[in-house]
């Protein structure tokens, strides 16, 4: 049996039932402070478009966020949902979860690729010069 998800002692569903000022309480001081400031004006209209998907999703349809605010704390009406969040060259699909209340979109798209160090290409030292191409 799968453990039902709480934040902070509260279900999903009372979480989405809450006003956003009682959520913001129970958010790190972080993201509280964030949040007491206001949004900023990418920040609304993310929030926007995403309360537009999910009547989308109600309707039966497959919407399709994207965006490059990466600053935005996830909330818990983005649950559900899948959002491309840019990572400076593509828009990384990122799927909500409820664990991910309270965190920034910008944690689940890393922005830098892994190095592999290992296997030197051409060109990579003096000595790659004899080291026959198969």
């Amino acid at each position: 049996m799968p453990k039902e998800f709480t934040y902070r002692g509260l279900s999903l569903n009372q979480l989405q039932g809450m006003s956003m000022d009682e959520f913001i309480d129970l958010l790190p001081s972080r993201q509280r402070r964030s949040l007491h400031r206001g949004l900023q004006p990418e920040q609304r209209i993310l929030l926007e478009k995403v309360r537009q998907a999910r009547e989308e999703v109600r309707k039966g349809g497959t919407p399709s966020v994207k965006t490059h605010v990466r600053n935005m704390i996830i909330l818990p009406e983005m649950v559900g949902l899948t959002l491309g969040v840019h990572n400076g060259k593509e828009f990384v699909k990122v799927e909500i979860k409820p664990e991910m209340i309270g965190h920034y979109l910008g944690e689940f798209a890393v922005t830098n690729k892994p190095v592999r160090h290992g296997t030197p290409g051409i060109g990579a030292s003096r000595s790659s010069m004899y080291v026959p191409l198969k």
